[in-house]
């Protein structure tokens, strides 16, 4: 399954977690089953969301930048995290 079906699948389930702030709060209190983050994120973020990842083990994975993402889960702004749920 594509990365892109794969998103709006868990959107239309009700298993995303959209956006840098929410991925992070839900992130500290449960288990993902995977991390998107976009190339383009500042800094912070990317270095933020790759500590979490790495530690509690959650696969990671990375696209081109924030509008690609916001096109894939059918958003009409950029979206620099998404978290699937576990």
């Amino acid at each position: 399954m594509s990365l892109a079906k794969m998103i709006q699948e868990a959107i239309k389930n009700k298993k995303a977690i959209i956006g840098y702030r929410e991925s992070v709060k839900y992130l500290k209190m449960n288990k993902a089953e995977l991390i998107i983050i976009a190339e383009n994120s500042p800094e912070k973020i990317k270095k933020e969301i790759e500590h979490i990842a790495k530690t509690d083990g959650i696969k990671l994975e990375t696209v081109k930048d924030s509008i690609e993402l916001g096109v894939m889960c059918g958003k009409p702004f950029p979206v620099t995290t998404l978290v699937i749920k576990g």
